[in-house]
C-alpha cells in the first residue's frame, strides 16, 4: 500500500495511475507521463518499482513503455534493457540514485517523478546537440 502522501499526490495529478503488486514490488503506473520535446513520443506510461521499505527505501530506476527515444535516432545511455512486468514488455531506465540523495521521511514519489523529468529533459537536450 502507498504511504497517504503518495496516494493523495498521485490521485490528485495523475487520476488514471495504478497500483499493484507483483513479485514483491508495490507497481505504480502512470498512464501518459507527458514527454519533452525532442524525444520520440509525446507521452508514454511509466512504471515505478517500490520495493519493500519504501519509503525509507529508495526507488531504483524506472520504466517505459513505449520505449522512449531520442527524436534524432541516437541512444539513451542505459536504457537499452527490456524488462516485463505486469504483463507487458518495458524499456528500462537504468538510473540509480547517489548515497544520501534519496532521504528517508521527507522523499517521496511526487520527488522521484521530479528526478525522472530531469533525466528526460536531459536525453532530450542532448537530442538537440547530436
Amino acid at each position: 500500500m502507498l504511504p497517504k502522501n503518495d496516494a493523495e499526490f498521485l490521485a490528485e495529478r495523475f487520476p488514471a495511475h495504478q497500483v499493484q503488486m507483483e513479485g514483491g514490488a508495490l507497481c505504480v503506473v502512470i498512464p501518459n507521463f507527458p514527454m519533452p520535446g525532442g524525444l520520440n513520443v509525446s507521452a508514454a506510461d511509466l512504471l515505478l518499482r517500490l520495493m519493500p521499505g519504501y519509503p525509507d527505501l529508495a526507488p531504483d530506476m524506472w520504466w517505459f513503455d513505449p520505449h522512449v527515444s531520442r527524436s534524432n535516432g541516437s541512444i539513451i545511455a542505459a536504457t537499452e534493457a527490456r524488462e516485463h512486468h505486469l504483463g507487458r514488455l518495458w524499456q528500462r531506465w537504468s538510473r540509480h540514485l547517489d548515497p544520501g540523495q534519496w532521504r528517508a521521511g521527507i522523499d517521496c514519489v511526487e520527488s522521484y517523478l521530479a528526478i525522472v523529468r530531469r533525466e528526460l529533459a536531459a536525453a532530450a537536450r542532448l537530442a538537440a546537440v547530436s
